[in-house]
């Protein structure tokens, strides 16, 4: 298993804040599949952020949210 870290903005279409930030996950070695780490920050980053920035007024869907990818490596940290 190698560790990843991605640098990600995520934007929820009802809120004006952008969520700028990084994600760790570990996966085996080889290529990244885009689309599954952006479901997993989706899940796992973007819908708990726009959850607490709402106040849990209203329930936040995934398909709300886009989430754009700048940047992946390998991270030892």
């Amino acid at each position: 298993m190698t560790t990843y870290i991605a640098k990600f903005i995520a934007k929820h279409v009802l809120s004006t804040t952008k969520q700028h930030s990084i994600f760790i996950w570990r996966q085996e070695s080889g290529e990244i599949d885009t689309q599954l780490l952006e479901n997993k920050i989706k899940r796992e980053a973007a819908m708990p952020f726009y959850r607490l920035e709402n106040d849990n007024s209203r329930e936040v869907e995934a398909e709300e949210i886009s989430v754009t990818i700048i940047k992946t490596m390998p991270f030892s940290g």
